[in-house]
């Protein structure tokens, strides 16, 4: 059977679209990547930005609920809510919380907003490759 990796958020509009474009550059061919929140919205397009200046065009990803999701196939959830109630997946496969920031939270500029976008990027990679050594 083939990993197939959930990563989930509450609103699937900013850390888990960023780790789910970030998952798929980086992960084995394999290996299937999905993302989904709680009470889905849009997807930001800080979080799009901060993507395309890494090469990843994640434009055309849209929020979902875990119903949107093939959850039988799943073998691995990632959370990644950090004050927000994350979600909660109901069934048995392996579970990693990855407490991060919500960027969307930032308040400013378009450039101090921006900035805390690639700043919780930076971290997922960072996570990433550690996870996929």
């Amino acid at each position: 059977m083939s990993k197939h990796i959930l990563f989930m958020c509450v609103a699937n509009s900013a850390r888990s679209q960023m780790a789910q474009g970030l998952a798929r550059a980086m992960a084995p061919a394999d290996v299937k990547i999905s993302s989904a929140g709680s009470t889905p919205t849009s997807v930001r397009p800080e979080a799009i930005a901060a993507l395309s200046l890494k090469g990843i065009d994640i434009s055309a990803h849209f929020s979902k609920t875990v119903d949107d999701i093939d959850t039988e196939s799943v073998t691995t959830v990632i959370t990644l809510c950090a004050n927000e109630v994350c979600p909660v997946f109901l069934r048995t496969v392996e579970q990693i919380h990855w407490g991060l920031p919500d960027p969307a939270a930032v308040n400013g500029s378009p450039e101090e907003r921006l900035v805390a976008f690639c700043e919780v990027r930076d971290e997922i990679e960072r996570r990433l490759k550690d996870y996929f050594i």
